[in-house]
Formats: structure tokens, sequence, C-alpha cells
């Protein structure tokens, strides 16, 4: 029998010029390859990443889309605003300037009436032309003259009667001049209408007829 040497314990046979460190590493390599498996291929790993940017990609293109729409739809509406404030401004404006001009109409028929009758002179005159003046330059327009066809919608007819030389309702005497601003009539025109005489149409049609017929022969 052989005697073993107590204290030493058998180590693993290690080829002559290497030691005993160097079997260590690869041990230990084999049991973590053993693990883990074998390694995944790179172009594996490349598409994969291609794929979630390209997924990316299209979330943000989407929401790009999204917020151009709404700022889009934002802009819109606040143009439409802006137009309707406008709007509103404007005839607010309108609607004051028509409520002053109607307060100041009274004035212009007193100054009118005056004109006719010769006592518009002197400073009242100065007065009154500065007035009517800055009236004009506000947008106030006279109308309503004597022998224009009657219209119901600029004229209101205080006076009626019948006239043998006219073919349609004629405004034959202004009462009240009328005021108009812009496209609104602060006041229509107050007249004197007549209308053509009755049966006058028919003589002058039968007076045609008969200058018009046939010649008697000789």
């Amino acid at each position: 029998m052989t005697e073993e040497t107590p204290g030493f314990e058998e180590k693993p046979d290690v080829p002559s010029g290497a030691t005993s460190e160097d079997a260590a590493p690869k041990a230990a390599g084999s049991d973590s390859e053993k693990e883990s498996g074998p390694a995944a291929p790179a172009g594996d790993a490349q598409q994969n990443q291609e794929t979630a940017l390209v997924a990316q990609l299209d979330q943000a293109r989407t929401a790009l889309t999204e917020r151009t729409a709404d700022l889009q739809r934002l802009q819109a509406e606040y143009q439409n605003y802006r137009r309707r404030v406008e709007r509103d401004r404007v005839q607010v404006k309108e609607v004051a300037i028509a409520n002053l001009l109607s307060e100041l109409l009274p004035t212009l028929d007193d100054i009118g009436r005056a004109r006719e009758h010769g006592e518009l002179v002197g400073g009242f005159k100065s007065v009154a032309d500065s007035l009517e003046t800055v009236v004009a330059k506000m947008g106030l327009q006279q109308f309503g003259k004597e022998g224009e066809p009657f219209d119901p919608t600029i004229h209101e007819a205080l006076m009626h009667s019948y006239a043998p030389d006219i073919t349609e309702d004629t405004c034959v005497a202004i009462l009240q001049p009328g005021y108009r601003f812009g496209e609104r009539t602060i006041r229509p025109a107050r007249v004197a209408v007549a209308e053509p005489q009755p049966g006058a149409q028919a003589k002058d049609d039968a007076s045609d007829e008969d200058s018009s017929g046939p010649e008697e022969s000789a």
C-alpha cells in the first residue's frame, strides 16, 4: 500500500508550460456559454431596431398631422371671430351715426324752409352751411325730386291727385325731403302723388287707332 501524504489534495493535470490559473477562465467560460445559450444574430437585432424607429416615426407623423389640423381649425375660428367682431363694430357705429343724424333732421328741415323763404342770411347762413357740410361728410344724403316716379319704399304719399299728362304714379311735389345714410333710409321723402287720369289712357288708345286707320279713297 502506498501512503498518502496528509495535507495535500490531488490537482488536475495541467499541460506543460501552462499554469493552473490559465485553466480556470476556460472552465468558467464554457460554463457561461452553456447557461446563456447561442448568441442572437446581429442582423435580427438591427432589423428590430429599425422596425421600432419606423413605428416611432409613424406615431410622430400622426401626432404632427393632428396638431396641424387643430391649429388650422383654431386659426379659422379666430378669423371668423375677427370678421364677426368687425361686422358688429361697423353695425354699431352705423346705428349710432344714424340715430344722431335722425335727431338733426328737424334742424335741417328748418334750414331748408328758411332758405326757401330767403331768410338764410348772415351768421345764421354760415352756421347752417357748416352744419350741412358736416352731416354730408358723415354720409347723410338728401333725396326726393319733383317728377320722379313714385316708389313706396322711399316715398311717403301725403297728398293724392290725378293728372292727364302722366302715364304712371309720379311725385308732383316734395313736401319734405327724404334722407338716407348709406343703404339705410333714415326718413322717406314725403310727397304729393299724381296718378294718370282715369280713362285718359283709353281715349289716347282710341285716338291712336283712329289716326292710324285706312284712308278713304276719293
